[in-house]
């Protein structure tokens, strides 16, 4: 059932939204150039990795050493703009439509974070990621990360259709009313180094990293 809801919902989110994602293809192409998608690695169902896409938030501006500028330096103002209402991440229902993804699930964050994680907190890869989730209706990226593997874990113990139902509804006055964006004091979120470091000490995540 959740299956055939992916998509069916998927499908028909795509053909409608068509118009949009055009146009803000056209957009990113002309404020910040190649490429217009953002492409990763990311881990799936199982931690088997698959090709992840979205919108593309950020330049590629470097420094002197052709080291990439932090976050803040690199986030336009159409990349801000598409963050805060989740438009980027309209090209990833492709991914949900091919099965790699679902349209509710655990955000699919990096491979390198596999080995980081405690065996529970492993857990949330016993389902397909998501476009959005328990964790990014209750905090996103304005709560840490071990409250959002907490509430990662919460969902794969407690999922079913209505839920995702409830988490879909809810999304939308979300992404409305732009809560949760970023960390405190970052322009996007912490990387994430195991359950032994603290947040504090964290170096931003750069575009390749964020959520």
């Amino acid at each position: 059932m959740n299956r055939f809801f992916d998509i069916f919902g998927s499908f028909w989110l795509l053909f409608f939204l068509s118009p949009l994602i055009v146009c803000l293809s056209l957009s990113v192409r002309i404020f910040l150039g190649r490429p217009v998608f953002f492409r990763q690695q990311r881990p799936g169902l199982g931690g088997k990795p698959f090709l992840f896409v979205k919108f593309r938030t950020m330049s590629n501006k470097t420094d002197s050493e052709g080291v990439l500028l932090p976050d803040e330096e690199r986030l336009v103002a159409l990349g801000r703009f598409l963050r805060k209402t989740s438009l980027d991440e309209l090209p990833s229902l492709l991914n949900v439509l091919l099965g790699d993804m679902s349209l509710v699930g655990p955000r699919p964050l990096l491979m390198r974070y596999l080995p980081r994680y405690s065996e529970r907190q492993f857990r949330r890869h016993e389902v397909k990621p998501g476009i959005t989730g328990w964790a990014q209706i209750n905090g996103r990226n304005a709560i840490s990360w071990r409250e959002k593997f907490e509430l990662d874990v919460w969902y794969v113990d407690h999922r079913s259709f209505f839920l995702d139902v409830k988490i879909l509804l809810l999304t939308v006055p979300r992404s409305l009313f732009q809560r949760g964006i970023s960390a405190e004091d970052h322009a996007t979120m912490p990387e994430f180094y195991g359950n032994n470091v603290s947040e504090s000490s964290f170096p931003l995540l750069s575009e390749e990293n964020t959520d």
